[in-house]
């Protein structure tokens, strides 16, 4: 079945699984959207954390501040791990969704995905032109890890010093953390078919050489074997998948370190 132009079918999920199609419009002023191709090369890249750039000029910027804030992190590149999470949690849900519900996935091309870094989800994503690409692993790959996330990984690296390890760590985390979600929906819903084709196709991607290593997966229980940084955010601990049991002390002499 080939998309609509609406991505209509993904709204009974809500929150990370939807996606705002061509039509109806945004849900907020277009004007508030940037493509996602600009929050990968944007020209503000060298400017300091802490310089103050408009959304749409520097939206990569604006949502690690926006996080930063939130979460009250002193650390920019604690902030800067967590939205990167956020948003392959975001990329990898709208993905699995539709390629659960429709048997096809959307043409997620970065200048045709739009990104309001001020927004939550699901109003913080908007495809301008809904395109229906096939299902199969390699095109979700595609679609996903080397359009989106290959360069957002470099671009949190290069800016703010996040391991690509742990940035990897994230994105895989992102993915097996849809796909649990999605598999418990089906299941709920009595689709057993739609389940197993998440569980199939969530596999089949961690298994991408990007995301090979990453982790181990077990059913749809995943842990990784880095630290996304968020026991360093006040009050803050664990994650399910972590690869630590408990906060870790003092933080380790190597940034680079697996889990850290």
């Amino acid at each position: 079945m080939d998309l609509d132009p609406a991505l209509a079918s993904l709204r009974p999920l809500g929150g990370f699984f939807v996606l705002h199609g061509a039509r109806p419009s945004p849900p907020r002023s277009p004007a508030a959207f940037a493509p996602l191709a600009h929050a990968y090369a944007s020209p503000y890249a060298h400017t300091a954390p802490d310089v103050q750039v408009p959304a749409g000029q520097d939206p990569l910027g604006f949502r690690v501040r926006k996080v930063a804030a939130a979460l009250g992190a002193a650390e920019t590149r604690v902030a800067a791990s967590v939205a990167q999470q956020g948003l392959a949690a975001r990329l990898w849900s709208v993905t699995l969704a539709c390629a659960a519900l429709y048997g096809r996935v959307p043409d997620l091309d970065p200048g045709l995905l739009r990104w309001d870094p001020d927004a939550t989800a699901p109003d913080d994503l908007w495809l301008g032109e809904v395109r229906t690409l096939t299902d199969d692993t390699e095109t979700a790959a595609d679609v996903v890890l080397t359009a989106h996330l290959a360069p957002l990984t470099a671009a949190v690296h290069t800016r703010y010093g996040v391991a690509t390890g742990l940035l990897w760590g994230n994105a895989a985390s992102a993915l097996a953390g849809a796909g649990r979600e999605l598999d418990r929906w089906a299941r709920r819903d009595g689709r057993e078919e739609t389940a197993a084709r998440v569980r199939t196709l969530t596999a089949s991607l961690l298994a991408h050489p990007l995301l090979a290593g990453t982790g181990a997966l077990a059913g749809t229980s995943f842990r990784r074997r880095s630290c996304c940084l968020y026991y360093r955010v006040p009050g803050g601990g664990v994650c399910g998948d972590c690869c630590f049991s408990r906060p870790p002390g003092p933080p380790r002499s190597s940034p680079g370190a697996p889990c850290g």
